[in-house]
């Protein structure tokens, strides 16, 4: 095999290899925008971690699970762990997943009367 066959096989596979993280990420396909909702309700668990935060919250009787932003923008946003922290309430205004009941995406987040944006 010529060398420069195998430098571009190379490059394909690190490419390929590269986006493997972009691939797995999930689309928001399978949320209703035509339908917002705001769910308000004490934080009853937090998983701050990549892709997504994500908080658990006690709203009407059921427990909702609410997919927030990547940790990064979240700290550029300044809703920090300390924000999202269970215990505190939240309302959540976003749309509600179309596979999953009880699940949705947040466009922005409010804990003690602060705002923070999601996207």
């Amino acid at each position: 095999m010529a060398v420069m066959t195998r430098f571009a096989l190379a490059a394909v596979a690190a490419a390929l290899i590269g986006a493997a993280p972009v691939l797995a990420h999930h689309g928001w396909g399978s949320y209703d925008a035509s339908r917002p909702l705001t769910i308000t309700g004490p934080i009853k668990h937090t998983t701050y971690q990549y892709p997504h935060v994500h908080v658990m919250i006690d709203h009407d009787g059921n427990t909702w699970e609410i997919t927030l932003a990547p940790p990064s923008r979240m700290e550029a946003r300044r809703a920090v762990l300390a924000v999202v922290k269970e215990g505190n309430v939240m309302a959540a205004y976003g749309y509600a997943s179309t596979s999953r009941p009880h699940e949705m995406r947040a466009e922005r987040i409010t804990v003690d009367g602060k705002t923070y944006e999601m996207r």
